[in-house]
């Protein structure tokens, strides 16, 4: 894939050279591909810059408003390059020139140049037409390639044990070539909308996504969108942790991730599909209790891996009812049970005074049942507790 990114800045650098202006590539999501500079002798000219290019350059994206504004003057359907005027109110400080991207009559993405007078000619523009034909065609290959994956990754994700996972496992390694055999680590963001699927493509570290819809017979679950991220070694997830923050963003922070323990190969990766979902429910769950951030490790959810596996119905266990009316007295007793029944430390973690924390705790007792005294009933209180967030 280096070889490719190479071709697509080279491809860049050439239109830059045309037309004696800076350009750059996005994708048909607007997110940055490459950016060139033309060197005009002059040193750096801050007009070069404008909010909406900085900002593209810098995060490697545009914002959902600046799309809005740029695809209202037609360049999705445009044949050849479309002005657009300054719109400093949306912070396009300098008109532009799209020249679209694209390759068979599908537009793939979108070559900027900041316009200015006289501009570029007709004459070259043309040729700079016929650099975007070429980037068009890596672009659509780039699409295909990504597609085969992304469609033998869901099978297999999807597949019953058996024959069926053995045959989903062998097309998504052929589809992965070299790759199939490297370091991964799988990410399930839930829920994940549709509609944002294609802009997940392109998150730094990803070798393939895809959108898994939720069990069958099950029309209330969500759709969750799945990632395999290439690693280094098992200990450094960072590329797995930054790839999941990225992707959370990109539905607006509404959903949750999880991350899987890493593995070596295919053969494994519906195992670590189990895990990457529960380590999203309970992403979710922690962040709806506590404010954490929204992304979850396997290896780092404590009682939630035990918590996870089990059905729904025998998860919600009826001993916590009355406290879930209650939400002051839950979180006393779910706090108290995290700081293994110290009180002092749980009255400093409330905020309370100690002789609160007592009275609540009775409170507690006297509304399930439960001696807190007892080893067993304050696992089941404690389990119970977690378990209705899940």
């Amino acid at each position: 894939m280096a070889t490719v990114k190479g071709d697509y800045q080279d491809l860049v650098d050439e239109i830059s050279a045309l037309l004696g202006a800076p350009a750059t590539l996005e994708n048909r999501d607007f997110e940055l591909i490459a950016f060139g500079a033309q060197d005009s002798g002059g040193g750096f000219d801050e007009l070069d810059l404008d909010p909406v290019r900085t900002r593209s350059i810098l995060t490697r994206k545009s914002t959902a408003a600046v799309r809005s504004w740029f695809e209202g003057f037609g360049i999705t359907r445009a044949q050849g390059p479309v002005r657009i005027p300054a719109a400093p109110d949306a912070g396009v400080l300098r008109a532009r020139i799209c020249l679209p991207v694209r390759h068979r009559g599908v537009v793939h993405g979108y070559v900027w140049l900041l316009d200015s007078e006289p501009g570029p000619t007709a004459a070259q523009l043309d040729a700079a037409l016929q650099v975007t034909e070429r980037i068009g065609v890596l672009l659509a290959a780039e699409a295909s390639a990504g597609d085969d994956v992304a469609r033998e990754l869901r099978a297999l994700l999807t597949a019953p044990a058996g024959w069926q996972r053995e045959a989903a496992t062998t097309a998504l390694r052929d589809a992965l070539g070299a790759a199939a055999d490297e370091l991964h680590a799988l990410v399930c963001v839930s829920p994940w909308p549709a509609s944002a699927t294609p802009g997940a493509q392109r998150v730094a570290g990803t070798v393939s996504v895809c959108a898994v819809p939720g069990p069958p017979g099950d029309d209330a679950a969500p759709q969750t969108l799945a990632a395999l991220v290439r690693l280094r070694s098992p200990e450094a997830l960072g590329p797995a942790r930054t790839a999941a923050t990225r992707l959370v963003d990109t539905v607006g922070g509404a959903g949750a991730a999880g991350i899987a323990t890493a593995r070596r190969g295919l053969a494994e990766l519906p195992a670590a599909w189990r895990e990457a979902t529960a380590a999203a429910r309970a992403a979710a769950a922690r962040r709806a209790a506590v404010g954490v951030e929204p992304v979850a490790l396997w290896a780092e959810l404590g009682p939630y891996r035990l918590l996870t596996a089990l059905p729904v119905e025998v998860a919600h266990d009826p001993v916590v009812q009355p406290l879930l009316a209650r939400p002051e007295l839950a979180r006393t007793a779910e706090v108290f049970l995290d700081q293994a029944g110290q009180a002092g430390r749980a009255a400093t973690a409330l905020g309370i005074h100690r002789q609160t924390l007592y009275y609540r705790l009775s409170r507690v007792e006297q509304l399930t049942g439960l001696d807190l005294d007892s080893g067993e009933d304050r696992l089941l209180l404690h389990m119970a507790l977690k378990a209705a967030r899940l």
